[in-house]
Formats: structure tokens, C-alpha cells, sequence
């Protein structure tokens, strides 16, 4: 986009209320958005002929939508979330209108601002918009769609949001790291376009297996997810409180970020008119309530099946609570796809697997160099079995593309190691490409002073990088003297 409009007026003001309520007593959100819409019938016409897409009713229904917020501030929720699930590139190139991305994110925002505006006027609470930013259908761990790709959509979707008047951006839903974090870095990009910080919150789906869709454990989010600075870490979807509570244990022993949590009502049941979801009113009050008492949750809502009663019962119980004090211990670490692994190791030394490194392993050079890539995988794996913490890789090597090679053999990486991945490399553009097929959290091997430290230095642009993705960085003690 050649320019962007001009933000609310009151954006960054009631960004700061938000954080600062956050911080100190328990905020409710609503519930399910999809549902409601569909229940109110709307005709093809409505959907321009685009069929299951919610989110063209922001231009062509606005009052449907409407009516769905004003049912919850009705019920004394404190804030919204935008009808934007799918006002994202990959949701919306399926309807073959991924060029609507700002048009429909902006429209949705702008009537989620003027309810939660009025109903402010009106009973002299602050009402709050979340800016909701789903998954869409690519994943780009899998390949389905490029990281540069679904980041640069993401921060026009976030664009259109801020511009509407969200008050915190909701990146809700995700199912693979690497989408998430495009996500995360994408929203980031928006508000640093703008001028704004508003409240950013991350909440993943883990299925009734234990783990996300791709197999990652709640740890492992956890460490990728917190030093890119979110604000916020929580839990929607895909399961009800009861399968939710062991992965909200583990959040609040060792995230040092608030928490939310908005499950389903239930695991859907199918019965002869279709499926339903089971979990009532009362019962879904008491997980939340429950869950703010042990686990210091401080934003609590609903998902798919939730209605205005279910939040209204969750309102009497929690709303305006203090927020139970944490003390968490949270350990230090990196992060593959999959698992966590702390940097430091009770039983043993910090073992980095340096096999996978073209300029320490001959047999590993002569299969890249003959694009023998299983051949490549199969080195990382066998370390893996021998013990090794982490993983080296290096792809440097006089006369290649170290960006091909890079991305080549870290998006095999990506899936088929259990272990992070330490990307080791002189060249910035290199790190980068690896870093942009890692979902986990990254080691960057490494960082020192030998030309300063500078903006232009090598040592500014890999740690901006680093502050970027959440990678961690090992840094050795080198200035323009020489090693300490």
C-alpha cells in the first residue's frame, strides 16, 4: 500500500488502559463469532456469492455482524474480537480475493470500535476491541506457502486492523510455529509502520493429542513464542477446558508473560442434527473460574460453541478479579519445531552436534554439494540418537549459494529433527534464510565485536535479527583487537 490512514485519535490511550487492566485484574472476552453470523441466516447475495466467508459481511452486512458484538457487551464482557478470522492472505486467496486483506480487517475493526464505543458511552466502562488475526490454510513449515510470503500479509492484515481500531492485536488459533511466528512479526512490523503499540497476544491450539497440529508441545511454543516480546500467551480452541488445564500447569510455571485461556464449549458431540458442543453455561464458568484462582489467568473468553450466556456466567464469576500472583521458573532455552531443550543441562554438558557442518564434515559437504539431501537428514538424525542437545549447521562453503543451500536444508531440518537448530554462518543473508524456515527458537552461532559494533556491523544486523525471531545467540569475546 502506496500510504495508510491515520489511526483513531484515542489508539494509544486505550492500548495503555488495556495493558495496564491486564496487568492487574482479570478482563473477559467474548465468545464464539461464527456461529452467531451463520445462525442470522445470511443470503448469498450477503456473502457476494462467496460462500462461508464471515468476513465479507463486514462491507456487505455490517449490522449482522454488529448485533453479534452488541449480544456480548450486553452481557458485561469487556472486550471483542474482530470477525477477521479469516481476513488474512491464504483464507482469503481460497476466495480468490486475497487483494481485500486491509479492506475487510479494517472494516471488520471499524464496527467492533463503534460498538465497544458506544456501549462505553453508555455504562462508563471502558469496552475493548481485539483484533483477531487466525491461521489461514498454509502452513509454511509444510512448504504451502513462502515466510516472507505470510508475514509481509499478516502486517497489511494487522495494518487494516490498527486502522479500524483494535486496541490489541489477537494472533489466535495457530496451529504451526512458523505461521505464528510470521504472525507475531508481521503485527510487530504494522505497529512499528504506524507508530503504535497496542497489547499483542499469542494464543495456540493444542489438540486432544497433547501437541499442536505439527506435534509441537506447549513447552516448545512457549520458547519460540516469548522472546519475540509478545505481550500475552494463552489457549483457544480445538478442545475444551478439561483437556486445556495441564498445558495452562505448565504456562503459568513458567511463562513470564500473562496468560489467557478461551476453549471450546467442550469436545463436540455428533448427534442426529449434527454436532454440538456439550459444555454448558455453568460449567464453563467454573473451569475459568478455577483456572484464574490456580493458574493466574488474566484473560479469559470462549470459542467455538460459547455463547452470550456462557460469558455472562463467566463474567459474574471472574470479571475484575485480581489477577492471582505467579511465581514462575521459567528455564532458559532453545526450541526445534517439537520440544524444548534447556541450555542448561542437570547431568551433563550442553552437547551441539557439529556433523551437519560443511566446513567440519567432509561426508556432510559431498552430499550437499551433490544435493544429496536425505543423505544430509539422515547425518542431523544420527545425531540425534547419539545424544546430541542441539544441532550445528553450517552450509558455508567458497563458490555456492549459501541462501539456497540454507533454506533447502533447514526447511528438511525444520521437520525431521527433534533438536533445535544452531545456524552457523558469517553471512547475514544465510541466518536469515534459516531463520525463516524455523518454527522452534533458534541458536545463532554466532556474534562478536571484530568490526565493531556499529550500526552497520555485522554484530548490529545479526542481533537485530535475533531480536526479530526470539533466536538466541552465542557470543564470543573478539573486537577489532583480537579474542580477550
Amino acid at each position: 500500500m502506496a500510504s495508510l490512514p491515520n489511526l483513531p485519535a484515542d489508539t494509544q490511550t486505550r492500548a495503555d488502559a488495556l495493558r495496564e487492566a491486564l496487568a492487574t485484574r482479570v478482563v473477559v472476552a467474548d465468545g464464539a463469532m461464527g456461529t452467531m453470523l451463520q445462525a442470522q441466516d445470511p443470503s448469498m447475495e450477503d456473502f457476494q456469492q462467496l460462500e462461508g466467508c464471515n468476513e465479507v459481511l463486514n462491507v456487505t452486512r455490517p449490522d449482522i455482524v454488529r448485533t453479534v458484538h452488541e449480544a456480548y457487551f450486553s452481557v458485561g464482557v469487556d472486550c471483542v474480537e474482530t470477525n477477521t478470522f479469516g481476513a488474512n492472505f491464504a483464507a482469503l486467496a481460497e476466495y480468490d480475493i486475497a487483494d481485500r486483506n486491509f479492506e475487510l480487517s479494517e472494516a471488520g475493526a471499524r464496527i467492533a470500535r463503534e460498538v465497544a464505543d458506544e456501549y462505553t458511552a453508555a455504562s462508563g466502562q471502558q469496552r475493548w476491541v481485539l483484533g483477531s488475526m487466525g491461521p489461514g490454510t498454509k502452513l509454511p513449515t509444510l512448504g504451502h506457502i513462502t515466510y516472507g510470503q505470510i508475514r509481509d500479509a499478516y502486517q497489511v492484515n494487522a495494518e487494516g486492523l490498527l486502522s479500524g481500531g483494535a486496541d490489541a492485536l489477537l494472533v489466535e488459533t495457530t496451529q504451526d510455529l512458523l505461521q505464528t511466528k510470521s504472525s507475531v512479526i508481521g503485527a510487530r512490523r504494522a505497529m512499528e509502520a504506524l507508530g503504535v503499540s497496542v497489547p499483542l497476544i499469542c494464543s495456540v491450539t493444542v489438540e486432544t493429542t497433547g501437541t499442536m497440529l505439527l506435534g509441537s508441545e506447549i513447552g516448545a511454543a512457549l520458547t519460540a513464542l516469548e522472546p519475540l516480546g509478545i505481550d500475552m500467551i494463552g489457549l483457544n480452541c480445538a478442545t475444551g477446558p478439561a483437556e486445556m488445564s495441564e498445558h495452562l500447569r505448565y504456562l503459568a510455571r513458567n511463562a513470564r508473560i500473562p496468560l489467557s485461556c478461551m476453549p471450546n464449549a467442550g469436545l463436540p458431540v455428533l448427534g442426529k442434527d449434527g454436532a454440538h458442543y456439550p459444555l454448558g453455561a455453568v460449567e464453563l464458568a467454573d473451569a475459568q473460574e478455577t483456572f484464574v484462582r490456580e493458574y493466574g489467568l488474566s484473560l479469559v473468553g470462549g470459542c467455538c460453541g460459547t455463547t452470550p450466556e456462557h460469558l455472562r456466567q463467566v463474567v459474574e464469576r471472574v470479571r475484575g478479579a485480581a489477577v492471582t500472583g505467579r511465581s514462575p521458573q521459567p528455564e532458559p532455552g532453545a526450541a526445534s519445531l517439537y520440544q524444548s531443550v534447556p541450555f542448561r543441562q542437570d547431568t551433563a554438558y550442553m552437547a551441539i552436534g557439529e556433523r551437519t557442518n560443511a566446513n567440519g564434515s567432509k561426508k556432510f559437504r559431498e552430499a550437499m554439494l551433490e544435493g544429496r539431501w536425505d543423505d544430509c537428514v539422515e547425518m542431523a538424525r544420527d545425531q540425534i540418537r547419539e545424544g546430541a542437545h542441539m544441532l550445528d549447521l553450517c552450509v558455508d562453503y567458497v563458490g555456492r549459494d549459501g541462501v539456497a543451500d540454507m533454506e533447502e536444508l533447514a526447511g528438511r531440518f525444520a521437520t525431521a529433527s527433534t533438536l533445535p537448530i544452531v545456524l552457523d554462518s558469517t553471512e547475514v543473508p544465510v541466518i536469515r534464510a534459516g531463520l525463516e524456515k524455523l518454527g522452534g527458537r533458534a541458536v545463532i552461532n554466532s556474534v562478536n565485536y571484530e568490526d565493531g559494533d556499529g550500526p552497520q556491523s555485522r554484530f548490529a544486523k545479526v542481533t537485530a535479527l535475533a531480536r526479530e525471531h526470539g533466536a538466541a545467540l552465542i557470543a564470543l569475546t573478539i573486537d577489532e583487537e583480537g579474542q580477550a
